[in-house]
Protein backbone atom coordinates (compact mmCIF):
# COMPACT_ATOMS: atom_id res chain seq x y z
CA UNK A 1 0.00 0.00 0.00
CA UNK A 2 1.18 3.53 -0.76
CA UNK A 3 2.48 5.51 2.21
CA UNK A 4 2.50 8.90 0.48
CA UNK A 5 -0.62 10.82 -0.49
CA UNK A 6 -1.38 11.02 -4.21
CA UNK A 7 -3.41 13.12 -6.62
CA UNK A 8 -3.39 13.19 -10.43
CA UNK A 9 -0.98 15.14 -12.63
CA UNK A 10 -3.64 16.81 -14.79
CA UNK A 11 -7.43 17.13 -15.06
CA UNK A 12 -9.26 14.40 -16.98
CA UNK A 13 -12.86 14.38 -18.21
CA UNK A 14 -15.51 11.73 -18.91
CA UNK A 15 -19.06 12.20 -20.20
CA UNK A 16 -22.18 10.07 -20.29
CA UNK A 17 -25.68 9.52 -19.01
CA UNK A 18 -26.63 9.04 -15.35
CA UNK A 19 -28.04 5.62 -14.47
CA UNK A 20 -31.07 6.75 -12.45
CA UNK A 21 -31.60 10.38 -13.50
CA UNK A 22 -31.03 9.75 -17.20
CA UNK A 23 -29.34 13.16 -17.41
CA UNK A 24 -26.29 13.63 -19.63
CA UNK A 25 -23.34 14.89 -17.57
CA UNK A 26 -19.67 15.72 -17.92
CA UNK A 27 -17.42 14.87 -14.98
CA UNK A 28 -13.88 16.23 -14.58
CA UNK A 29 -11.39 14.78 -12.09
CA UNK A 30 -9.08 17.61 -10.96
CA UNK A 31 -5.81 17.50 -8.98
CA UNK A 32 -6.24 18.63 -5.36
CA UNK A 33 -3.84 19.61 -2.55
CA UNK A 34 -2.66 17.55 0.41
CA UNK A 35 -5.42 16.50 2.85
CA UNK A 36 -8.16 17.68 0.47
CA UNK A 37 -9.81 14.27 0.25
CA UNK A 38 -12.64 13.53 -2.18
CA UNK A 39 -15.06 16.35 -2.97
CA UNK A 40 -17.72 16.77 -5.65
CA UNK A 41 -18.51 20.20 -7.10
CA UNK A 42 -21.80 20.88 -8.88
CA UNK A 43 -20.52 23.40 -11.44
CA UNK A 44 -24.00 23.64 -13.01
CA UNK A 45 -25.55 25.19 -9.88
CA UNK A 46 -25.34 28.81 -8.64
CA UNK A 47 -22.19 29.32 -6.57
CA UNK A 48 -20.84 25.93 -7.74
CA UNK A 49 -21.37 24.30 -4.29
CA UNK A 50 -19.03 21.63 -2.89
CA UNK A 51 -20.28 18.29 -1.59
CA UNK A 52 -17.84 16.39 0.63
CA UNK A 53 -17.71 12.64 0.04
CA UNK A 54 -18.67 12.00 3.65
CA UNK A 55 -20.91 9.34 5.13
CA UNK A 56 -22.66 12.03 7.17
CA UNK A 57 -23.85 13.60 3.90
CA UNK A 58 -25.69 10.48 2.68
CA UNK A 59 -29.37 11.33 2.09
CA UNK A 60 -30.70 8.50 -0.12
CA UNK A 61 -29.88 4.81 -0.63
CA UNK A 62 -32.50 3.70 -3.16
CA UNK A 63 -30.38 1.59 -5.55
CA UNK A 64 -27.31 3.78 -5.10
CA UNK A 65 -25.58 6.09 -2.66
CA UNK A 66 -26.61 9.75 -2.86
CA UNK A 67 -24.93 12.56 -0.93
CA UNK A 68 -26.05 16.15 -0.36
CA UNK A 69 -24.46 19.29 1.15
CA UNK A 70 -24.71 23.05 0.68
CA UNK A 71 -27.97 22.63 -1.21
CA UNK A 72 -26.36 20.37 -3.82
CA UNK A 73 -27.02 16.68 -4.39
CA UNK A 74 -24.93 14.05 -6.17
CA UNK A 75 -26.50 10.68 -7.01
CA UNK A 76 -24.83 7.27 -7.36
CA UNK A 77 -21.31 8.19 -6.18
CA UNK A 78 -20.08 4.69 -5.34
CA UNK A 79 -18.55 3.65 -8.68
CA UNK A 80 -16.63 6.94 -8.95
CA UNK A 81 -15.30 6.70 -5.40
CA UNK A 82 -14.35 3.04 -5.83
CA UNK A 83 -12.12 3.99 -8.77
CA UNK A 84 -10.29 6.57 -6.64
CA UNK A 85 -9.78 4.14 -3.74
CA UNK A 86 -8.67 1.41 -6.13
CA UNK A 87 -5.95 3.67 -7.55
CA UNK A 88 -5.00 4.76 -4.00
CA UNK A 89 -5.67 8.39 -4.84
CA UNK A 90 -6.23 10.64 -1.84
CA UNK A 91 -6.98 14.15 -3.06
CA UNK A 92 -9.36 14.75 -5.97
CA UNK A 93 -11.92 17.44 -6.79
CA UNK A 94 -14.69 15.96 -8.96
CA UNK A 95 -16.44 18.66 -10.97
CA UNK A 96 -19.85 17.61 -12.27
CA UNK A 97 -22.28 19.57 -14.48
CA UNK A 98 -25.29 17.41 -13.64
CA UNK A 99 -26.94 15.56 -10.76
CA UNK A 100 -25.25 12.19 -11.29
CA UNK A 101 -21.89 10.83 -12.50
CA UNK A 102 -22.05 9.07 -15.86
CA UNK A 103 -22.80 5.37 -15.48
CA UNK A 104 -20.41 4.55 -18.39
CA UNK A 105 -20.41 0.74 -18.72
CA UNK A 106 -21.76 0.17 -15.20
CA UNK A 107 -18.34 -0.49 -13.65
CA UNK A 108 -15.45 1.65 -12.39
CA UNK A 109 -13.04 0.81 -15.18
CA UNK A 110 -14.13 3.63 -17.49
CA UNK A 111 -13.04 6.04 -14.74
CA UNK A 112 -9.83 4.22 -13.89
CA UNK A 113 -8.59 4.18 -17.49
CA UNK A 114 -8.47 8.00 -17.99
CA UNK A 115 -7.18 8.56 -14.44
CA UNK A 116 -4.24 6.27 -15.15
CA UNK A 117 -3.64 8.06 -18.44
CA UNK A 118 -3.54 11.39 -16.59
CA UNK A 119 -0.87 9.93 -14.29
CA UNK A 120 -0.59 9.76 -10.51
CA UNK A 121 1.30 12.50 -8.65
CA UNK A 122 2.99 11.72 -5.32
CA UNK A 123 2.48 14.41 -2.67
CA UNK A 124 4.69 15.49 0.19
CA UNK A 125 2.59 14.04 3.02
CA UNK A 126 1.91 10.60 4.48
CA UNK A 127 -1.46 8.93 3.99
CA UNK A 128 -3.66 9.27 7.06
CA UNK A 129 -4.71 5.63 7.39
CA UNK A 130 -7.35 4.57 9.85
CA UNK A 131 -6.39 1.16 11.15
CA UNK A 132 -9.39 -0.75 12.49
CA UNK A 133 -8.36 -1.23 16.14
CA UNK A 134 -10.76 -4.03 17.07
CA UNK A 135 -13.79 -5.80 15.69
CA UNK A 136 -16.50 -3.56 14.22
CA UNK A 137 -19.71 -5.37 13.31
CA UNK A 138 -23.02 -4.52 11.64
CA UNK A 139 -25.93 -6.98 11.49
CA UNK A 140 -29.36 -6.68 9.87
CA UNK A 141 -31.18 -9.87 10.77
CA UNK A 142 -34.25 -9.00 8.70
CA UNK A 143 -32.17 -8.97 5.52
CA UNK A 144 -29.63 -11.60 6.65
CA UNK A 145 -26.87 -9.01 6.20
CA UNK A 146 -23.67 -9.06 8.23
CA UNK A 147 -20.52 -6.98 7.82
CA UNK A 148 -17.46 -7.23 10.06
CA UNK A 149 -14.23 -5.25 10.16
CA UNK A 150 -11.14 -6.79 11.78
CA UNK A 151 -7.62 -5.46 12.44
CA UNK A 152 -5.12 -6.05 9.62
CA UNK A 153 -2.05 -4.16 8.39
CA UNK A 154 -3.46 -4.05 4.85
CA UNK A 155 -6.85 -3.60 3.15
CA UNK A 156 -8.56 -6.89 2.38
CA UNK A 157 -12.22 -7.44 1.47
CA UNK A 158 -14.35 -10.55 1.01
CA UNK A 159 -17.99 -10.48 -0.12
CA UNK A 160 -20.50 -13.32 -0.19
CA UNK A 161 -23.87 -13.02 -1.94
CA UNK A 162 -26.76 -15.45 -2.15
CA UNK A 163 -29.96 -14.45 -3.96
CA UNK A 164 -31.67 -17.85 -3.88
CA UNK A 165 -31.56 -17.64 -7.64
CA UNK A 166 -30.91 -20.61 -9.93
CA UNK A 167 -29.15 -18.23 -12.29
CA UNK A 168 -26.62 -16.74 -9.86
CA UNK A 169 -26.59 -19.12 -6.91
CA UNK A 170 -24.17 -18.37 -4.08
CA UNK A 171 -21.10 -16.36 -5.04
CA UNK A 172 -18.15 -14.83 -3.30
CA UNK A 173 -15.40 -12.43 -4.32
CA UNK A 174 -12.19 -11.39 -2.57
CA UNK A 175 -9.65 -8.64 -2.80
CA UNK A 176 -6.51 -9.64 -0.92
CA UNK A 177 -4.70 -6.37 -1.65
CA UNK A 178 -6.02 -3.02 -2.88
CA UNK A 179 -3.44 -3.10 -5.70
CA UNK A 180 -5.56 -5.84 -7.31
CA UNK A 181 -8.66 -3.65 -7.63
CA UNK A 182 -7.83 -2.34 -11.10
CA UNK A 183 -7.33 -5.77 -12.67
CA UNK A 184 -9.69 -7.95 -10.63
CA UNK A 185 -12.68 -5.81 -9.60
CA UNK A 186 -12.89 -2.51 -11.48
CA UNK A 187 -14.50 -3.87 -14.67
CA UNK A 188 -17.35 -5.67 -12.88
CA UNK A 189 -20.67 -4.15 -13.94
CA UNK A 190 -23.75 -3.27 -11.97
CA UNK A 191 -26.66 -5.69 -12.16
CA UNK A 192 -30.26 -6.17 -11.16
CA UNK A 193 -32.96 -8.80 -11.46
CA UNK A 194 -35.77 -8.53 -13.96
CA UNK A 195 -38.41 -8.03 -11.26
CA UNK A 196 -36.29 -5.20 -9.80
CA UNK A 197 -35.92 -3.63 -13.25
CA UNK A 198 -39.68 -3.41 -13.65
CA UNK A 199 -40.12 -1.94 -10.16
CA UNK A 200 -37.31 0.58 -10.66
CA UNK A 201 -38.78 1.71 -13.97
CA UNK A 202 -42.19 2.23 -12.38
CA UNK A 203 -40.50 4.18 -9.54
CA UNK A 204 -39.09 6.61 -12.11
CA UNK A 205 -35.55 5.32 -11.59
CA UNK A 206 -32.99 3.83 -14.04
CA UNK A 207 -33.90 6.47 -16.65
CA UNK A 208 -30.38 6.03 -17.98
CA UNK A 209 -30.38 2.26 -17.66
CA UNK A 210 -29.39 0.33 -20.74
CA UNK A 211 -28.25 -3.18 -21.51
CA UNK A 212 -24.83 -1.68 -22.32
CA UNK A 213 -24.37 -0.44 -18.75
CA UNK A 214 -26.08 -3.03 -16.59
CA UNK A 215 -26.57 -6.79 -16.42
CA UNK A 216 -30.20 -7.85 -16.12
CA UNK A 217 -30.68 -11.26 -14.52
CA UNK A 218 -33.87 -13.01 -15.65
CA UNK A 219 -34.97 -15.09 -12.66
CA UNK A 220 -38.28 -16.42 -14.00
CA UNK A 221 -39.92 -17.58 -17.21
CA UNK A 222 -40.65 -14.63 -19.50
CA UNK A 223 -43.25 -14.67 -22.25
CA UNK A 224 -42.70 -13.20 -25.70
CA UNK A 225 -45.23 -10.46 -24.87
CA UNK A 226 -43.21 -9.47 -21.78
CA UNK A 227 -40.01 -9.40 -23.82
CA UNK A 228 -41.70 -7.02 -26.23
CA UNK A 229 -42.74 -4.80 -23.32
CA UNK A 230 -39.15 -4.85 -22.00
CA UNK A 231 -37.84 -3.89 -25.42
CA UNK A 232 -40.18 -0.88 -25.43
CA UNK A 233 -39.18 0.05 -21.86
CA UNK A 234 -35.47 -0.12 -22.71
CA UNK A 235 -35.85 1.55 -26.11
CA UNK A 236 -34.65 -1.54 -27.97
CA UNK A 237 -36.14 -3.08 -31.12
CA UNK A 238 -35.89 -6.52 -29.54
CA UNK A 239 -34.56 -8.24 -26.42
CA UNK A 240 -33.88 -11.92 -25.77
CA UNK A 241 -32.99 -14.19 -22.87
CA UNK A 242 -29.91 -16.37 -22.88
CA UNK A 243 -30.08 -19.88 -21.42
CA UNK A 244 -28.16 -18.72 -18.36
CA UNK A 245 -30.85 -16.13 -17.69
CA UNK A 246 -29.03 -12.93 -18.71
CA UNK A 247 -31.16 -10.50 -20.70
CA UNK A 248 -30.17 -9.86 -24.33
CA UNK A 249 -27.42 -12.47 -24.35
CA UNK A 250 -24.91 -10.30 -22.50
CA UNK A 251 -21.79 -12.29 -21.60
CA UNK A 252 -20.52 -12.02 -18.05
CA UNK A 253 -16.93 -10.84 -17.71
CA UNK A 254 -16.48 -13.21 -14.76
CA UNK A 255 -18.58 -16.10 -13.54
CA UNK A 256 -18.90 -14.23 -10.25
CA UNK A 257 -19.22 -10.75 -11.77
CA UNK A 258 -22.23 -9.84 -9.55
CA UNK A 259 -20.26 -10.69 -6.38
CA UNK A 260 -17.27 -8.72 -7.67
CA UNK A 261 -19.52 -5.73 -8.33
CA UNK A 262 -20.92 -5.95 -4.81
CA UNK A 263 -17.31 -5.77 -3.59
CA UNK A 264 -16.77 -2.74 -5.85
CA UNK A 265 -19.82 -1.04 -4.32
CA UNK A 266 -18.51 -1.80 -0.83
CA UNK A 267 -15.13 -0.21 -1.62
CA UNK A 268 -16.87 2.90 -2.96
CA UNK A 269 -19.30 3.24 -0.06
CA UNK A 270 -16.54 2.78 2.55
CA UNK A 271 -14.62 5.64 0.89
CA UNK A 272 -17.18 7.86 2.60
CA UNK A 273 -15.40 7.40 5.96
CA UNK A 274 -12.96 10.02 4.66
CA UNK A 275 -9.67 8.20 5.20
CA UNK A 276 -7.88 5.23 3.62
CA UNK A 277 -8.50 2.08 5.63
CA UNK A 278 -6.40 -0.74 6.95
CA UNK A 279 -8.35 -3.77 8.01
CA UNK A 280 -10.10 -6.92 6.86
CA UNK A 281 -13.72 -6.49 5.79
CA UNK A 282 -16.00 -9.54 5.63
CA UNK A 283 -19.46 -8.92 4.18
CA UNK A 284 -22.39 -11.29 3.73
CA UNK A 285 -25.16 -10.06 1.38
CA UNK A 286 -24.13 -6.38 1.55
CA UNK A 287 -26.05 -3.51 -0.04
CA UNK A 288 -25.76 0.25 0.01
CA UNK A 289 -27.83 0.69 3.18
CA UNK A 290 -25.72 -1.83 5.09
CA UNK A 291 -22.46 -0.48 3.63
CA UNK A 292 -23.30 3.06 4.75
CA UNK A 293 -24.47 1.93 8.20
CA UNK A 294 -21.18 0.05 8.59
CA UNK A 295 -19.21 3.09 7.34
CA UNK A 296 -20.88 5.20 10.02
CA UNK A 297 -19.66 2.76 12.67
CA UNK A 298 -16.11 3.01 11.32
CA UNK A 299 -16.31 6.81 11.34
CA UNK A 300 -17.54 6.77 14.93
CA UNK A 301 -14.44 4.75 15.86
CA UNK A 302 -12.31 7.24 13.94
CA UNK A 303 -13.80 10.18 15.83
CA UNK A 304 -13.15 8.46 19.16
CA UNK A 305 -9.50 7.95 18.18
CA UNK A 306 -9.23 11.51 16.82
CA UNK A 307 -9.84 13.13 20.21
CA UNK A 308 -6.10 12.88 20.92
CA UNK A 309 -4.00 15.67 19.33
CA UNK A 310 -0.82 13.59 19.62
CA UNK A 311 0.70 12.97 16.17
CA UNK A 312 0.76 9.33 15.10
CA UNK A 313 4.28 8.00 14.52
CA UNK A 314 5.23 4.70 12.93
CA UNK A 315 9.04 4.41 12.67
CA UNK A 316 8.66 1.78 9.94
CA UNK A 317 6.95 4.18 7.53
CA UNK A 318 8.95 6.18 5.02
CA UNK A 319 9.22 9.82 6.18
CA UNK A 320 8.13 12.82 4.14
CA UNK A 321 11.70 14.15 4.49
CA UNK A 322 14.72 12.21 5.68
CA UNK A 323 17.85 13.84 7.12
CA UNK A 324 19.32 14.39 3.65
CA UNK A 325 16.26 16.31 2.46
CA UNK A 326 16.18 18.29 5.70
CA UNK A 327 19.86 19.23 5.29
CA UNK A 328 19.15 20.33 1.72
CA UNK A 329 16.42 22.68 3.02
CA UNK A 330 17.81 24.03 6.30
CA UNK A 331 21.23 25.72 6.58
CA UNK A 332 21.99 24.13 9.98
CA UNK A 333 24.76 21.57 10.41
CA UNK A 334 26.28 19.59 13.29
CA UNK A 335 25.94 20.22 16.16
CA UNK A 336 22.93 22.43 15.44
CA UNK A 337 20.85 20.35 13.05
CA UNK A 338 18.46 19.00 15.65
CA UNK A 339 15.69 17.11 13.83
CA UNK A 340 16.06 13.71 12.20
CA UNK A 341 13.02 13.47 9.93
CA UNK A 342 9.73 15.07 8.93
CA UNK A 343 6.75 12.68 9.05
CA UNK A 344 3.97 15.10 8.09
CA UNK A 345 3.88 18.29 6.04
CA UNK A 346 0.89 20.09 4.56
CA UNK A 347 -0.09 23.72 3.92
CA UNK A 348 -0.49 24.60 7.61
CA UNK A 349 1.02 21.82 9.73
CA UNK A 350 4.33 19.99 10.11
CA UNK A 351 5.54 17.20 12.39
CA UNK A 352 9.23 16.53 12.99
CA UNK A 353 11.03 13.78 14.89
CA UNK A 354 14.07 14.08 17.16
CA UNK A 355 15.72 10.96 18.54
CA UNK A 356 17.55 11.92 21.71
CA UNK A 357 20.67 9.86 22.44
CA UNK A 358 23.32 10.04 25.13
CA UNK A 359 25.88 10.78 22.40
CA UNK A 360 24.48 14.32 21.90
CA UNK A 361 27.33 16.77 22.39
CA UNK A 362 25.41 18.86 24.93
CA UNK A 363 25.11 16.02 27.46
CA UNK A 364 28.85 16.24 28.11
CA UNK A 365 28.45 19.44 30.11
CA UNK A 366 24.75 19.79 30.79
CA UNK A 367 23.94 18.26 34.16
CA UNK A 368 26.66 15.55 34.17
CA UNK A 369 25.32 12.53 35.97
CA UNK A 370 21.75 13.63 35.35
CA UNK A 371 21.42 14.10 31.56
CA UNK A 372 18.50 16.39 30.62
CA UNK A 373 18.06 17.95 27.19
CA UNK A 374 18.38 21.76 27.52
CA UNK A 375 15.12 23.60 27.06
CA UNK A 376 16.65 26.13 24.68
CA UNK A 377 17.65 23.29 22.36
CA UNK A 378 14.13 21.89 22.49
CA UNK A 379 12.93 25.30 21.33
CA UNK A 380 15.58 25.34 18.60
CA UNK A 381 14.49 21.88 17.39
CA UNK A 382 10.87 23.06 17.35
CA UNK A 383 11.90 26.19 15.44
CA UNK A 384 13.72 24.09 12.84
CA UNK A 385 10.59 21.97 12.42
CA UNK A 386 8.57 25.16 11.95
CA UNK A 387 11.24 26.41 9.54
CA UNK A 388 10.55 23.42 7.28
CA UNK A 389 6.85 24.42 7.23
CA UNK A 390 7.61 28.06 6.44
CA UNK A 391 10.14 27.22 3.70
CA UNK A 392 7.67 24.82 2.08
CA UNK A 393 5.56 27.86 1.15
CA UNK A 394 8.20 29.41 -1.15
CA UNK A 395 9.72 28.19 -4.41
CA UNK A 396 13.39 27.17 -4.19
CA UNK A 397 13.56 27.15 -0.35
CA UNK A 398 17.35 26.78 -0.47
CA UNK A 399 17.44 30.45 -1.56
CA UNK A 400 15.84 31.68 1.68
CA UNK A 401 16.76 32.09 5.35
CA UNK A 402 14.30 31.82 8.23
CA UNK A 403 14.96 33.91 11.34
CA UNK A 404 13.32 33.81 14.75
CA UNK A 405 11.41 37.00 15.62
CA UNK A 406 9.83 36.01 18.90
CA UNK A 407 8.81 33.31 21.37
CA UNK A 408 5.78 33.64 23.63
CA UNK A 409 4.00 31.54 26.23
CA UNK A 410 6.80 28.97 26.31
CA UNK A 411 6.33 26.25 28.90
CA UNK A 412 8.42 23.18 29.77
CA UNK A 413 6.16 20.45 31.11
CA UNK A 414 8.46 17.42 31.51
CA UNK A 415 12.14 16.57 31.31
CA UNK A 416 13.54 15.10 28.09
CA UNK A 417 16.21 12.45 28.60
CA UNK A 418 18.42 10.18 26.49
CA UNK A 419 16.37 7.48 24.80
CA UNK A 420 13.35 9.73 24.31
CA UNK A 421 11.82 10.34 20.89
CA UNK A 422 10.34 13.82 20.61
CA UNK A 423 7.57 14.66 18.14
CA UNK A 424 7.45 18.37 17.32
CA UNK A 425 4.15 19.55 15.86
CA UNK A 426 3.93 23.12 14.53
CA UNK A 427 0.85 24.75 13.03
CA UNK A 428 0.38 28.14 11.41
CA UNK A 429 -2.00 30.30 13.44
CA UNK A 430 -2.50 32.81 10.61
CA UNK A 431 -1.66 33.06 6.91
CA UNK A 432 1.92 34.14 6.18
CA UNK A 433 1.93 37.88 5.31
CA UNK A 434 4.88 39.97 4.13
CA UNK A 435 7.19 37.07 4.94
CA UNK A 436 6.09 36.88 8.61
CA UNK A 437 4.90 33.52 9.94
CA UNK A 438 3.16 32.92 13.26
CA UNK A 439 2.73 29.39 14.56
CA UNK A 440 2.00 27.38 17.66
CA UNK A 441 4.07 24.36 18.58
CA UNK A 442 3.94 21.41 20.94
CA UNK A 443 6.52 18.73 21.68
CA UNK A 444 5.44 15.22 22.71
CA UNK A 445 7.25 12.29 24.30
CA UNK A 446 5.30 9.05 24.77
CA UNK A 447 2.05 10.89 24.04
CA UNK A 448 2.59 13.56 26.69
CA UNK A 449 3.38 17.25 26.13
CA UNK A 450 6.93 18.07 27.23
CA UNK A 451 7.11 21.62 25.86
CA UNK A 452 4.94 24.17 24.06
CA UNK A 453 5.40 27.66 22.69
CA UNK A 454 4.09 30.26 20.26
CA UNK A 455 6.67 31.43 17.75
CA UNK A 456 7.06 33.98 14.99
CA UNK A 457 9.66 33.97 12.23
CA UNK A 458 10.53 35.85 9.05
CA UNK A 459 11.46 34.53 5.61
CA UNK A 460 14.35 36.43 4.05
CA UNK A 461 15.72 35.85 0.56
CA UNK A 462 19.46 35.25 0.48
CA UNK A 463 21.66 38.02 -0.99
Amino acid sequence: MNDKQHTIKAPVTVSGIGLHTGVQATMTFCPAPINHGYKFQRVDLPGQPIVDADVDNVVDLSRGTTIEQNGARVNTVEHTLAALVGLQLDNILIQLDGPEPPIMDGSSYEFIKPLMEAGLQEQNALRNYFEIPDEIRYVDNARAVEIAGLPLNSYRLTVMVDYNSPVLGSQHASLTHIDQFTTEIASSRTFCFLHELEALYKSNLIKGGDLSNAIVVVDRVVSDEELDELATMLGKPKVAVKKEGILNNVDLRYKNEPARHKLLDLVGDLALVGRPLKGQILAARPGHAANVAFAKRIKKKMMEAHTSPVPAYDPAREPVMDINKIAATLPHRYPFLLIDKIIHLDATTVTGVKNVTFNEQFFTGHFPGNPVMPGVLQIEAMAQTGGILVLSTVPDPENYWTYFLGIENCRFRRMVKPGDTILFKCELTAPIKRGIAKMSGKAYVNGKVVMEAEMSASIVKKN
